[in-house]
């Protein structure tokens, strides 16, 4: 067997040269099976804040349409929930991708207020012009990525990032938000920076590879934040002052080289963790961590991960595929989003998965298009789905009985 030792994210077909310069990012940030999920949302006509009319099919109910790559939701107080959107790019700067294609900065990132009102859907952004990084038609973006309550009437918002932190400065601007933990208000559109979550992995870097960033999930936790970077491979905790302190590293694993390398057969290479999403589980100590991984993003190969308050991270789920987001529900079962059933490399549709508290795992729907995040309330799941798309995002509600 052989092992190759250099650092492994990207798309079919790169050379190992590509590859080597590559860095784990979320699954958001990457082209990984993208053009096929955009290509399927060009039939999803973008709707507009106001009523939505729902629709019915394969035992869920779109509730909320028009969204500009959706990422993770939130439920709040009453029958509301938030999604952040991580927008569509804009005008510029414009610069080369990690994969060739141009990418444009603007200032399309937002955060959606999902609500139901005598069974009636309406929708409405709550805060808008937060900054957004996409390809020139405004798919696969970089941006606004989780929402928690932080206060009444604050609310703190996670914004993606996906590289070193270094390049926020060579761009300046808006672009020195990204990578950040944002303290919003929704009535009067104040925004401050509460941490500097790439900044923290610039100067710490808690895992020792090369600098990345991409803050992704949020969750309060007391009077403080933890918030998982998927670039740094990290769990962090930010208090009120903004300080950072890291909480768990979330180490590499050796799996096969994928055929497509040209490597001797049975060659092994590192895949990092790429952590997108932590809860709090009711009947479990400490929190619930979820995993993307990192190229080659194989099938079977993410785990939902426990973390105590020492730090140490054990695997509480395995056997999963490229999981975003997570969410516990009724009788303690943890409620899952895997964005590609097959592996990215392989494209195809994900699903929303169960996993029971006897171990068992099970599909509670499934050929969803790019789904991505998932809140539980009550016997229904939300989950956001077409999440690189711009306009064709969506949430939709689906029974768990």
């Amino acid at each position: 067997m052989t092992n190759v030792s250099f650092r492994k994210t990207g798309a079919r077909g790169l050379t190992v040269g590509y590859v080597a310069r590559m860095r784990r990012t979320s699954a958001l940030s990457i082209t990984v099976a993208a053009s096929a999920v955009c290509i399927a949302a060009t039939a999803v006509m973008p709707g507009t804040a106001g009523a939505v009319d729902t629709t019915q099919e394969e035992g869920w109910r779109v509730v909320a349409t028009g969204l500009d790559n959706p990422r993770q939701i939130t439920a709040i107080q009453g029958d509301a929930f938030l999604v952040a959107e991580a927008g569509k790019g804009g005008e510029g700067p414009c610069m080369p991708g990690p994969e060739g294609d141009v990418v444009c900065f603007g200032s399309t990132g937002a955060v959606t207020k999902l609500t139901r009102d005598d069974g009636t859907w309406a929708q409405s952004r709550l805060a808008t012009g937060l900054p957004s990084l996409a390809t020139e038609d405004g798919s696969q973006a970089i941006g606004p990525s989780d929402v928690e309550k932080g206060g009444d009437p604050w609310f703190v918002l996670s914004v993606g990032l996906g590289a070193d932190p270094a390049v926020r400065d060579e761009v300046g601007g808006l672009a020195t938000t990204f990578g950040t933990l944002l303290k919003i208000h929704p009535r009067t559109g104040e925004r401050t920076v509460l941490a500097d979550i790439a900044g923290f992995e610039a100067d710490e870097n808690p895992d020792g590879g090369e600098p990345d960033s991409n803050p992704t999930s949020v969750l309060r936790s007391g009077s403080s934040f933890l918030v998982t970077d998927a670039g740094g491979n990290s769990l962090v905790e930010v208090d009120q002052s903004g300080e950072v302190r890291t909480v768990a590293v979330f180490e590499d694993r050796m799996v096969d080289a994928p055929p497509f390398l040209g490597l001797p057969p049975g060659t092994q290479i590192p895949m990092q963790a790429v952590p997108t999403s932590v809860v709090q589980g009711r009947q479990h100590r400490g929190v619930l961590v979820s995993q993307l991984t990192g190229f080659p993003f194989p099938q079977g190969g993410a785990n939902i991960f426990r973390v105590l308050p020492t730090g140490e991270p054990t695997v509480f789920a395995d056997g999963l595929t490229n999981v975003t987001d997570l969410a516990v529900g009724p009788g303690g079962a943890v409620y899952f989003v895997q964005i590609a059933d097959e592996g990215l490399l392989a494209g195809g549709n994900g699903s929303l998965m169960r996993r029971n508290p006897d171990g068992t795992v099970e599909t509670v729907a499934d050929d969803l298009m790019a789904p991505y995040g998932v809140a539980v309330r009550g016997t229904s799941a939300y989950v956001t789905t077409c999440s690189v798309c711009a306009g064709g995002g969506q949430v939709i509600k689906v029974g768990l009985n």
